[in-house]
């Protein structure tokens, strides 16, 4: 079963502890390998030779590696800040970005083979939305958009060594416990954002903008604190993911659907320290 809380992972079994599919090529691989040597004809010496040769590597026998990931992962941020220059150029194009981005972020997430043409698509309107919404940002808080993608990388890069060093893990104790505080936040967002659609508040940024009781801190600065906090422990679960990946030898086109789900979390991660630091620069 999938760790990620990230539905691009959790909904692909290729990502999980053990694909059906390694199982059984293993087995295929046992029972066919006498056979196959018998039918080839292969004397001694031969065989001997084939033994000493070196193994083929995951590239040559068509399987996912980390550096088809990280290529890939690159390569589809580059697509973001393509988009983000359009957005930033042309800010009416900010809605239709977003309307396209969640549309194809919702089929990419779901589908069962990847497309790398619907995830490139993805990665180009959601940085013309990130450009819009950034545009508008910078023109009210001039310097938030370096401070913004300073800290996405800086969130990134920490979240990183301490995968590596062993000292961050998707433990089912901390699933759970994410599992609980982004089913919350969604609900939150999406009660907030009604609330701004209806105008029941006029604040920009609605119950995040409004000051918890007693204090002169809004309430904005504490859940995008949480925020961020969960979007780098899905980060963790992402790279738990694709080490999996790599160790059970899933194909190679799933790279894209690897690179796909880190550009996901880290669009994310991007706007919830966007959105924090309008609302700590407004405050």
């Amino acid at each position: 079963m999938a760790v990620s809380g990230n539905p691009v992972f959790a909904n692909n079994k290729n990502f999980s502890a053990k694909p059906a599919f390694q199982g059984q090529l293993q087995n295929q691989g046992y029972k066919g390998a006498e056979s196959a040597t018998k039918d080839a004809g292969l004397n001694p010496q031969q065989l001997q030779d084939l033994y000493n040769a070196p193994s083929a590597g995951p590239s040559q026998t068509g399987r996912m590696t980390l550096d088809d990931v990280i290529i890939k992962t690159v390569g589809m941020l580059a697509l973001v800040l393509v988009g983000a220059a359009v957005g930033w150029i042309f800010p009416v194009l900010t809605i239709p970005g977003m309307i396209i981005g969640l549309v194809l972020g919702l089929v990419n997430s779901f589908k069962r083979e990847p497309s790398p043409a619907l995830m490139m698509l993805y990665a180009g309107a959601e940085g013309v939305f990130l450009g819009g919404i950034s545009g508008l940002l910078e023109g009210m808080f001039p310097g938030i958009v370096v401070q913004a993608v300073l800290g996405t990388l800086s969130v990134f890069a920490v979240t990183l060594l301490l995968f590596k060093s062993g000292k961050v893990r998707a433990t089912p104790k901390m699933t759970k416990i994410f599992m609980i505080g982004i089913g919350g936040y969604l609900v939150f967002s999406i009660l907030n954002f009604g609330l701004m659609v209806f105008n029941v508040t006029d604040s920009p940024w609605g119950i995040r903008s409004m000051h918890i009781p007693g204090t002169n801190i809004p309430f904005g600065l504490v859940l995008g604190l949480l925020a961020i906090a969960l979007a780098a422990f899905s980060l963790v679960m992402d790279f738990t993911s694709i080490q999996r990946g790599v160790q059970n030898g899933v194909p190679a086109k799933y790279s894209w659907t690897a690179a796909f789900g880190l550009t996901v979390t880290l669009v994310w991660l991007y706007v919830e320290i966007l959105r924090l630091l309008a609302i700590m620069r407004n405050n």
